[in-house]
Parts: C-alpha cells; sequence; structure tokens
C-alpha cells in the first residue's frame, strides 16, 4: 500500500528542481571516468557516477572545481557565471598512485576485511548504549530545463489529396516552461531518531507534502534506502542487497582502491565495489570511503543500475570523543535507467516507456525522462549515552498529533537553508492545483479501491459484495457498504444485501460502530446477520480483510450453512505488535445440506450457538506506525502467529451445545536478496465437545469430483489442497503444512516472464465421536494427506498454470484421479 501511494506521487505528479552545476568527466578519449573526485574551492566534493556524470549544488561563492581520478592528472577549472554544464577531461599520468601494499592480496580486499572485522566498534548500533538526533528531510521530483529540448514539434498527416493536418506537438514546450518557474511537487520533514535497547524509533514532529492537507502516512514510512551503513542486507527503494561490508560480502563483491582522500580532516581510503555476478545488471555498486586509523566507514556511496537508476549517498561526520563516524546527511536519487522493455507498474497505472521502438529503433527521449527524484536529510543535535527514555519504544514510526499543522516559524528554525523562490511558489501553486484536480481526492479513492472499496459521497461501496459466484447460491448479486470519515470520524454504519438466483434467498447484515480509542484502534461493533457460510471452514477473525477482483475457491463450493443471529465484539491494538478482537455471538444455525446432528439420542435439523470468542495476531518483528487516525503495520515481516480460543457458553441464550475450540496458524516468509522466496505456514485446529460437523475442519479442499481431469480443471485457491475434493475428509482436529518456494523470473520471451513456483502440502487430523454426524459419507485424515505440485504463474496477462499431484496412503487407485490442473491469476501491481 505504501509503495503505490509513493509511486503514484512520484510519476503521475509534474515536477521541477533547482539549478545546479552538471556535467561529465573523461578521458582523452571521450570515455567516461566513474567516480571521479570532485572538489569546490571552498572544499565541497562529490562524485561522478558510473557513467562519469556529476549533478553538483555549490554556492555563488565557489570560483574553481577540481578534479581529480587515480591514475590521471588533476585538473582545477574556473567557474564561469550562467555555465551549468562542464565536460572535462583528464590526461593519463605515467606514474600511478603509490598504494600502501598490505599483503599480496588486492590492498582494497585487505581493507574491507579490516572494516568487516571492525563493525562492532564502528556501528553506533553497537558501540552505543543508546543515542538521538533530529533530521531535516527535504524530496522533490523535478527535472532538469537544461537538459530538455522544449521545441514544438509538428509532424505532418494526409487523410486526402486535397486536405492537409498539421498536428502539433507542445508537451515537451510546456513541460520546460514549467519546470523553469517552480517546483512541481516537494514534501518536508522533520524527525527526532532515537535508539535504545537496539531498537530505532522515528518520531515525526512536522510534515508538509505539497499539495496535500493531510500527509500521506505510507509515504512518511516509506524506506528510500538504509538507515544503518552496517545492516547486513542493505536497502534502496525496499529492494533489499547484500551489503559490500557484510560478513560473506568478499564472495559476493569485486574491490579495487581508487585513491585515498580526506575526508572531515581524516585519511580515508576510497574503494570502488561492484556485484560480482555478470548475470546481476542491476546489481548493487559505489564507492566507501574507509577512514585509514579505525577502519570506519566515512562515506558511502551506493547505486542500482537498472530500469530505475537509483543511488544513496550517506555522509557522516566524525566524533572525536567517542571515536565513532556518525551519520550526518544522506541523499536518495531516482531517475529512468536504461531499458528496452515497457515497464507498467500498478496494472499499467504507472508506467515507463521503453527506450525501443516495436521496430527495434530507438525513441525519441520526451520530457518524462529527464524527471528524477531527489531526498535529502540533514542531522543535527546529535546526542550519544544520554540515557533518555524512549515512549512507546515497540513503535517503528510515531507522527505526532500536531504533525502536519506546523506554523511557518517551526520550518525555519529547523531548514538548513531558506526556501528559494521556485519552492515557495511550489506550495503556492501545488496547493490549487490539487483543489482544482482533486489530486488528493483522487489518491483517497486509490487507497480505497486496493482494500476493496469505492467512496461515494459519505459512503464506501464494497466491491466485494457486488457479484459472486458458488454451486449453492449461483450467482450472489448485491450491494453493501460502510460510512466512512465524511460522516464521522467517531462512528460508522455498515451493511449489505445479497441475492442468491440460484437458492432464490435473501441474505443481509446490518451493524455498526463505535471508535472508543483511535490511538490504538479500539473500537466497539454490534452486528445482526442472516446469510450463509461455508461448512468445516477456519476463519480468523483478526485476518486482515484481501480483496480480489475474483475469488476462485468458493465457486465450486456447495455445502453451506445458514447462520442468523447477532455478535458484539472489541476490536484493538493497545497491546504491542498485536491486534486482537475479543466477541461475544448467538447464532441460529442450519445446515443447507443432507445432515443430522446426533447428541445423546436427540437429533439436531438445526441448533443455537452461543459462544465467546479471543482471536489475536502477533507480529514481534513487524515494524508498526502511529499515525493521528491510528496505529498500522508500516513494514510486515515474519514469522507472525495467530491464536484464536472459542468457547461455548451453556445455558446462556438457548446455547444447546457444550464445546471449545483452539485454532493456531504460524506463517514464515523469507525473501532472498536473488529475488526467489520460500514461505511457510503452519496451520492447526483441535475441537473439543459436543461440536456438530458444520464447525468442524476440512484443511481447504478445491477438486471438483468429476470424472476426467480436464473436467476438473479450476482456479487455484492461495493455501488450498488442489488434488483434495470437496467434502472429502473432516477432522476434530488436524494439523496442516504447507511449503512454497518461488524463484525470479524466467524470461522465455520478451514479453512472456513467467515465475515458477513448487508447493508441497500435507495434513494429519482425526475424527472423534465420528457417531455424532448423521448423513455424509466422509474419511478422515489419520494416516496422513500429501500433494505437491508447480506453478507457472503469470504466463500471460496475469494468468498461469498450474499442476499439482496427490501422493501417499491417501492416493486413489486410478492415477488420473491424484492428478489437479489449476488455473491461477496474479494482479500484477508491479510491486
Amino acid at each position: 500500500m505504501k509503495l503505490f501511494c509513493f509511486l503514484t506521487l512520484f510519476f503521475t505528479l509534474t515536477l521541477q528542481a533547482q539549478i545546479q552545476i552538471n556535467g561529465i568527466v573523461t578521458d582523452s578519449n571521450n570515455k567516461p571516468l566513474p567516480f571521479a573526485t570532485i572538489t569546490t574551492s571552498e572544499n565541497n566534493n562529490t562524485i561522478t557516477d558510473v557513467d562519469g556524470k556529476f549533478i553538483f549544488k555549490i554556492s555563488s561563492s565557489a570560483t574553481s572545481l577540481t578534479v581529480s581520478y587515480i591514475g590521471f592528472q588533476t585538473k582545477t577549472i574556473a567557474l564561469i557565471n550562467s555555465k551549468t554544464f562542464y565536460s572535462i577531461a583528464l590526461l593519463q599520468q605515467a606514474d600511478d598512485l603509490k598504494e600502501v601494499v598490505v599483503s599480496n592480496e588486492n590492498p582494497a580486499l585487505t581493507i574491507i576485511k579490516k572494516v568487516i572485522a571492525n563493525k562492532a566498534i564502528n556501528d553506533p548500533q553497537k558501540k552505543l548504549n543508546n543515542f538521538e538526533y533530529k533530521t531535516y528531510n527535504k524530496l522533490i521530483v523535478t527535472a532538469n530545463p537544461d537538459s530538455i529540448d522544449g521545441r514544438i514539434d509538428t509532424s505532418a498527416a494526409y487523410k486526402d489529396l486535397n486536405k492537409r493536418i498539421i498536428n502539433i506537438d507542445s508537451s515537451d514546450y510546456k513541460f520546460k516552461e514549467i519546470v523553469s518557474k517552480q517546483h512541481l511537487f516537494q514534501t518536508e520533514k522533520v524527525s527526532q531518531y532515537q535508539f535504545g535497547n537496539n531498537k530505532l524509533k522515528e518520531t515525526v514532529l512536522g510534515t508538509k507534502i505539497a499539495g496535500f492537507k493531510q500527509p500521506i502516512y505510507e509515504v512518511l514510512a516509506f524506506n528510500l534506502q538504509s538507515i544503518s551503513i552496517y545492516d547486513s542486507n542493505y536497502e534502496l527503494f525496499e529492494t533489499k542487497y547484500e551489503n559490500p561490508i557484510s560478513r560473506n560480502a568478499p564472495s559476493s563483491y569485486n574491490y579495487k582502491l581508487l585513491d585515498t582522500v580526506s575526508i572531515r580532516g581524516r585519511d580515508a581510503y576510497m574503494i570502488y565495489f561492484k556485484d560480482k555476478s555478470k548475470h546481476r545488471t542491476s546489481g548493487l555498486e559505489g564507492v566507501l570511503y574507509i577512514d585509514k586509523e579505525n577502519y570506519a566507514v566515512a562515506k558511502a556511496v551506493m547505486r542500482i543500475k537498472g530500469v530505475l537508476d537509483i543511488s544513496g549517498i550517506h555522509e557522516f561526520e566524525y566524533i572525536p570523543k567517542e571515536k565513532i563516524w556518525f551519520q550526518s546527511n544522506t541523499t536518495f536519487k531516482i531517475v529512468k535507467g536504461k531499458n528496452d522493455d515497457d515497464i507498467r507498474i500498478l496494472g499499467g497505472t504507472i508506467q515507463f516507456d521503453g527506450d525501443v521502438e516495436d521496430n527495434f529503433e530507438r525513441r525519441k527521449k520526451v520530457a518524462s525522462d529527464f524527471t528524477y527524484l531527489l531526498s535529502e536529510s540533514n542531522s543535527f543535535d546529535i546526542r550519544v549515552n544520554t540515557d533518555t527514555p524512549i515512549k512507546s519504544s515497540s513503535l517503528y514510526i510515531e507522527i505526532k498529533d500536531d504533525a502536519a499543522k506546523k506554523p511557518e516559524s517551526f520550518w525555519e528554525a529547523y531548514r538548513k537553508e531558506n526556501l528559494d523562490l521556485k519552492s515557495q511558489k511550489t506550495y503556492l501553486l501545488l496547493d490549487s492545483l490539487s483543489v482544482r484536480n482533486r489530486i488528493e481526492k483522487r489518491l483517497g479513492i486509490g487507497r480505497k479501491i486496493i482494500n476493496g472499496f469505492y467512496p461515494i459521497g459519505p459512503v464506501d461501496l464494497d466491491l466485494k459484495k457486488i457479484i459472486s459466484y458458488n454451486n449453492y447460491e449461483g450467482f450472489r448479486l448485491g450491494v453493501g457498504g460502510i460510512t466512512n470519515d465524511r460522516l464521522s470520524k467517531y462512528f460508522r454504519i455498515e451493511g449489505y444485501g445479497a441475492y442468491g438466483t440460484k437458492d432464490g434467498v435473501f441474505k443481509y447484515s446490518v451493524g455498526g460502530g463505535v471508535l472508543l480509542d483511535k490511538h490504538t484502534n479500539t473500537w466497539f461493533n454490534g452486528y445482526y446477520t442472516d446469510d450463509v457460510r461455508e461448512i468445516a471452514s477456519t476463519v480468523f477473525s483478526v485476518d486482515k480483510r484481501v480483496f480480489k477482483i475474483y475469488d476462485p475457491r468458493p465457486i465450486n463450493i456447495s455445502t453451506f450453512y445458514e447462520y442468523v443471529g447477532w455478535r458484539a465484539n472489541v476490536q484493538t491494538k493497545f497491546i504491542p505488535k498485536t491486534e486482537a478482537v475479543l466477541e461475544l455471538s448467538r447464532n441460529y444455525i442450519e445446515p443447507k445440506f443432507d445432515y443430522l446432528y446426533n447428541l445423546n439420542g436427540k437429533l439436531y435439523s438445526n441448533y443455537i450457538m452461543t459462544t465467546a470468542m479471543l482471536s489475536i495476531v502477533w507480529a514481534p518483528f513487524s515494524n508498526y506506525m502511529q499515525t493521528p487516525t491510528g496505529r498500522n503495520e508500516s513494514d510486515k515481516k515474519f514469522p507472525r502467529f495467530t491464536f484464536q480460543y472459542t468457547q461455548s457458553l451453556p445455558n446462556v441464550f438457548e446455547n444447546d451445545f457444550t464445546f471449545s475450540k483452539i485454532d493456531f496458524k504460524a506463517e514464515y516468509e523469507k525473501q532472498y536478496l536473488n529475488r526467489q522466496k520460500t514461505g511457510l505456514l503452519l496451520q492447526a485446529g483441535l475441537a473439543m465437545g459436543d461440536v456438530p460437523i458444520t464447525h468442524l475442519y476440512n484443511t481447504a479442499p478445491n477438486n471438483l469430483t468429476k470424472e476426467t481431469v480436464v473436467q476438473r480443471i479450476t482456479f487455484a485457491g492461495r493455501n488450498s489442497f488442489e488434488t483434495m475434493f470437496f467434502n472429502e475428509f473432516f477432522s476434530s482436529q488436524y494439523l496442516m503444512f504447507q511449503i512454497k518456494h518461488g524463484f525470479d523470473r524466467l524470461t522465455l520471451f520478451k514479453k512472456v516472464r513467467p515465475s515458477l513456483v513448487l508447493v508441497t502440502r500435507m495434513a494429519w487430523g482425526s475424527m472423534e465421536k465420528p457417531e455424532q454426524h448423521v448423513g455424509p459419507a466422509y474419511k478422515t485424515l489419520d494416516k496422513g494427506y500429501y500433494e505437491s505440485g508447480l506453478e507457472l504463474n503469470r504466463i500471460f496477462k496475469g494468468f498461469g498454470l498450474g499442476g499439482f499431484y496427490r501422493y501417499g496412503p491417501n492416493q486413489l487407485m486410478r492415477f488420473e484421479d491424484n492428478i489437479a490442473v489449476k488455473i491461477s491469476y496474479v494482479l500484477d501491481l508491479g510491486l
């Protein structure tokens, strides 16, 4: 969700940049020199990128630039007023840099090994017990007007011999005119960072987004680059790469000693690194500046160059008292990279045009190719070993209630330099543009659509309720919704109605809730419902609502039970790292299939259940964000555990049965740096006492009882047993385990890049008191159930194909009956 909001802002808003010096450094043969050092007369420095290019902000008092590169003569050039582009050619020198040879091996590798060995004494989060500091961040999306042609192009077309039509394209001209006058998008943020007990917390004191009255919280939580340079994995734009100074990095990277330079008055080695894997065209590369004395990182430049050209720069200041380098400034930049494929993100909502047309000719560059994002953060008020207590330390980010309401005096106190005229115009013009074009409203609509709602005035229409299909109801047509903040922030009303074309019955639900505490998202809710539900299915009340354009598995389900009654619950995130639901319910249950429940000789065709239920999900490693509107999981991490306990209440509201149910789920996902992913799921349930089959367990079957493999082809479920027939097995206690491993996408053709996933599922279970269930014939899982298969997803337009095979004690006699072929569909958001 946060990536959607971030990319929406980046690629749909038109933006602008400041005037700055830029250019390229080459050798005498016009070959670019990557990572050449450029220093101004005021001793400010930068380096060229892998293409020898640089963009450098300088003060008006700077008079010259000095460019140095290992093996080349240092060159100083004078700066000329009004000149913004410099092409600098260096001459090669005969005498190379005199390196200090530490051993017979590559000197750069020797230095890197010392950096790795000294990480514990150089990493502030390892060496220091606690620290705190503040940062001012400014982010703009912009384009350099000097790079844009800005001509008005014309093209001729003839519909007939007598009439000539001239098509005028003025997009580049208009774009250049805009970026020459104003920034088109920018944000500012002031944060306080606190570290203690091995946890780092960010508190957002102030935030300001041009064109938006309310901050976009997902964007504030978006991780552009790693905060620490010493983590084992380095992160750029929410993609993790092996850190070039991680323990195993020497086996993954090549290193080269480029130069020796001075950083903050201390001598440092300048070491270039690059991923060894030749097939990793977008691998991490860059330059590390290593302090000669303590082998700490004094500066770092990290870059990946692919579809997007992304770079992150970390600058540090040295604290003599603690003998440690502490991060002072960071810079993050994204520009469009070189790529021959069209890149579509969010289902085509955001698109990069490839550099090659269908006729394999290089396409003409347009204004959008020069657009880039630049984020700069400056740290100040650094304090170490202060022993200041951290409030709500379980939170990763906390956004103060008044963060979006800070006066201009607040920003003037924290800005490193005053806003220039363009930046001032950006706020004024984008605010009016946002109102005119309803940008904030449109973004809000997009956020709700992703969650399955469409806002219509004070009501959010529930898109999941409009149409669906199953074998019992036929087409289920309906309408539903929930009130939004336009009606009230403190209470909500919700409901739905639906009609089944096959069973001819109307279903409905009405309810509402009252907000008890906004900071912990605590709500008290009540509902009355008359509807149907799949028998023996497991529903965890704390599971997140998942919106799908279609939900394939219910299509084939034919056994349901009707439930009519009320429920009241409390939802809360009061306990850190958890979400919980405590619920009391009373329902009239009627199985809609041939079934009777035998309890002590009495046969029940319908019954009443009054139950109390506690459901809780615990995500100990996830990061949570506290906003003025509540607490959200900003970064989902694994493992995560879900526990649910249900207890019937004897003699309460005419309850018929006494029973208990315990349900448990553990989930784990591991994403590898080579873009592979392994997922593990362990799920179990135990029902004790007198429980009808409607409330036992079926372990999610998803196979039709048909004669041939072709007749059984259906859509695959997410975690269902694809070879298990509906109503084939029932259990009063069960254990299910699933392992999935997905490989990086395979390039078969230019536009065909499927992803291969290997799947294995297994389940064990038993049925207590089978004599109580009269009617359906079923088997038990005492001997276990096993299936494996492979999925080839996203073959074409999100559609894929999978095949599964059933084996083990419950294997069927006919070979073909153990095979299931399934169609898969993945809505590719490009995330």
